[in-house]
This record gives structure tokens, sequence and C-alpha cells, in this order.
């Protein structure tokens, strides 16, 4: 039974390293090596390629079992390197995207990085105020029973949500979008989401981890990909259509990033929302009678005090 396991675990673990870093990576090696040879100009010369794939065919070492099997791995070695660096650019993409220590950065990095934040706090402050305006002049027109189109008020508010969903504390929106996360349930529940978070997630049933764990991993994967989309970029040195590649690779990942981000965000905020009252239970610290608020602040004040005790 043991061994039906461990090889089913080393068989899904062949086929994600095949999957995340083998393939792209074999990918990234065939497009270096066409651009190394097609050159700035010829990019698109498909013959010129053709014959220099043809002459590598008919080299002596490639003739032979031997400098296969060397050939092979050294493809699929390389291909290995290309997705750890790529995997490693893309955790490095994340960390910038979402911004959380920015107010750590050294002063000359974080003065234009604070400029920037306060000009989307000033945008989004000023969205704010015209779906307020909306929001009332509708309510208004309820009060009189003028019919009103809904039109306005829901295009004020889905530019503000452009900017960020609640007031803008970090530079980016991706960012934002967790950090909104915290601040609604701080202000809905008071409850402090990163006092709360760990015993959380140990409360809630394995399906709803999974569902929590899938979509982290899809920030990641999503992440990852523009990381790809950085290790194009020196292809440029040799083959301007790498730019193109860059781009497009660069354009799938942001989609990707943010729609992973809401979803993610969704899901872990629905998740403290339904169980935080149920964790206070069990805890001790509340009963069926306390709900909303008054749980939520009792669970971050016991869950604080052990913090503080230890």
């Amino acid at each position: 039974m043991t061994g039906g396991f461990l090889g089913e675990l080393g068989k899904r673990l062949a086929e994600k390293w095949l999957s995340l870093l083998v393939l792209p990576g074999a990918l990234f090696l065939a497009v270096a090596a066409a651009g190394r040879v097609l050159g700035h100009g010829h990019p698109f010369d498909v013959d010129r390629l053709t014959d220099r794939v043809t002459a590598w065919a008919k080299a002596p070492v490639v003739s032979t079992v031997g400098g296969q099997v060397v050939l092979i791995a050294a493809i699929l070695l390389g291909a290995a390197a290309a997705g750890v660096v790529a995997q490693a650019l893309g955790s490095a993409l994340e960390r910038v995207v979402l911004a959380a220590g920015w107010q750590s950065l050294p002063g000359p990095l974080r003065r234009p990085v604070r400029a920037w934040v306060e000009r989307r706090q000033r945008r989004w402050e000023a969205a704010r105020d015209r779906y307020r305006s909306a929001r009332e002049a509708a309510a208004r027109a309820l009060a009189t029973r003028r019919r009103v189109d809904p039109g306005e008020r829901h295009g004020a508010y889905r530019a503000m949500a452009r900017i960020a969903p609640e007031r803008p504390d970090r530079p980016t929106w991706s960012g934002d979008r967790l950090h909104a996360v915290a601040v609604r349930l701080d202000r809905d529940l008071d409850l402090d989401l990163p006092v709360v978070w760990p015993v959380l997630w140990m409360h809630v049933a394995p399906e709803t981890r999974a569902e929590i764990t899938a979509g982290r991993q899809a920030v990641t994967s999503a992440a990852a990909l523009g990381g790809w989309a950085l290790l194009y970029l020196p292809l440029l040195c040799w083959w301007w259509p790498a730019a193109v590649i860059a781009a497009g690779v660069g354009l799938t990942s942001r989609a990707r990033l943010r729609a992973a981000l809401e979803g993610y965000a969704q899901t872990v905020e629905a998740t403290a929302r339904l169980h935080a009252a149920g964790l206070a239970r069990e805890l001790g610290v509340a009963d069926d009678t306390v709900h909303g608020s008054e749980a939520g602040a009792a669970l971050t004040r016991h869950l604080r005090g052990h913090v503080l005790q230890n």
C-alpha cells in the first residue's frame, strides 16, 4: 500500500515537473535557438532556420546513441534550469505586484512609491464621491417615486473599483485587492484577519482549505507566467520578435493574475465571514447568541491576547 502511494506521488510530481518546468523551458530554448539563428536581419526566414537545423541534425555527434543521450539530457537540464529561473522571477514579480512591504523600502525608493499611492488615493476618493452622488440621487428619485436609470450609479461604482475596491493603501490594484479583504473584515466584523487567519485555517473543513489552496496556487501560476515574460526579454539582444512574445505572455499573465487574485480574495473573505463566529464559539469566547462584529471582536481579542502571552 505504501509503495503504491509513493509510486502515485512520484508520478504526480513528475507530471508537475514536466508541465511547469520542462515543457515551457523546452519551448523557451527552442525560441532562443531560433532567434539566435535568424537574428535581427532575417527575423522570419524559415528557409534559413530549416537549413541550420538540418545541418545540426547531420552533425557526427548527433548520429551516435551516446551523443543523442547527452543532447537530450542537456536539453532537459537546460529546460528545467530555465523553468527554475522563471519560477524565481515569478515569485519576485508576485512580491512586487502585491507590494505588501512597500513601506519598508529604503527612503529613495519609498518616496516615489508613496507619491504614487497618494495619487491613487486622490483618484479613488474623487471616484467615490461621484459614486456617492449617484447613489444619493437614486435614493432621492426612489423617495419621489421617479424612475432612474441605474447605469450611472453602476458605472460610477465600477470606475471606483477599477482603481481599488477600498481606499488604496498599496501602489497596485492587485495589492489593494488583497488588502481590501482585511479592511472589510475589520470594518464589518471587527476582525483582525492576520491574527485570526492561522487559527481559522485549522478550523475550516478540508474541502474549504483545498479551495483556498487552489486559489492561492492560481495566483502563483499566473505570477510564474509573468516570470516567463521577463525571461524572454533578453532574447531581444539578437531577435526583436521576442518583444512580441514577451508582451503577449506578460499581458496574459496580468489578466490571469487579476482574475486569480479576485477569486482568491473572494474565497478568503467568504471563509472568514462564514466561519469566524463558529470558531469563536468553539474557542469558548462567544455563544450561539453572538454573531457579526461581536463575535469578530471577541475572537480578535482572544487571539491577540494569546499572541501577546507567547
